[in-house]
């Protein structure tokens, strides 16, 4: 192979390298943050609620629509009362828990470094084709064909998961800056209740 051709080749599987770096990275950071948010609590899928070291629930307090996050909350009197409490939370509310309910990565930021990875495995495509325009060789075409088959493969998952899950952006709001208020927000089907409830409706 001639070395322009292994130019091409070497920095196109760098580039497909970084993407699949950068994915698992991202992933790793969200799934250690989420660990490190709720050390030592426990959550219930089927009962939809989180258990506290002291053995105490934490039940659904608030559907953020525009975040998409849920909040649970712990009674205040409880939580007050609780030895661990200067170790746990310094609201007199209660101990609070927020849960997204978009998994990795169709959350924003998981979107956004989705989009980070696939600029990347676009880029080592790009890179790809000219070296296939530029070098006719029978080995130098077949190592870059090769890398390119990867290339396709590698985008069309990444792509699959970015185009079937449309992006939790916050609704525009009017041009005057002011916020619709939660009786004009759409109304959003609950997770864990047959009924609807809109923007900012505790539960």
């Amino acid at each position: 192979m001639s070395t322009e051709a292994l130019l091409f080749a070497g920095y196109a599987a760098f580039l497909l390298m970084a993407a699949a770096l950068l994915e698992w990275l991202s992933a790793h950071t969200h799934r250690r943050s989420l660990r490190y948010r709720t050390a030592g609590f426990t959550f219930h899928e089927e009962l939809d609620h989180w258990t506290c070291p002291e053995g105490q629930h934490l039940w659904p307090h608030d559907f953020d629509h525009e975040r998409r996050l849920v909040r649970y909350r712990a009674k205040a009197h409880i939580c007050n009362g609780c030895p661990r409490k200067p170790d746990c939370t310094d609201s007199d509310r209660g101990r609070e828990i927020t849960r997204p309910l978009d998994p990795w990565p169709h959350s924003e930021a998981g979107r956004y470094h989705r989009g980070l990875s696939l600029m990347l495995v676009a880029l080592a495509g790009f890179v790809l084709a000219i070296g296939v325009v530029r070098n006719h060789a029978a080995p130098e075409l077949a190592a870059l064909a090769a890398l390119a088959v990867a290339a396709a493969v590698v985008g069309r998952w990444l792509l699959r998961d970015f185009a079937a899950h449309p992006a939790n952006f916050p609704a525009p709001t009017p041009a005057s800056g002011t916020r619709m208020p939660a009786s004009a927000a759409p109304p959003v089907r609950s997770r864990w209740g047959s009924q609807n409830r809109t923007k900012g409706t505790p539960l």
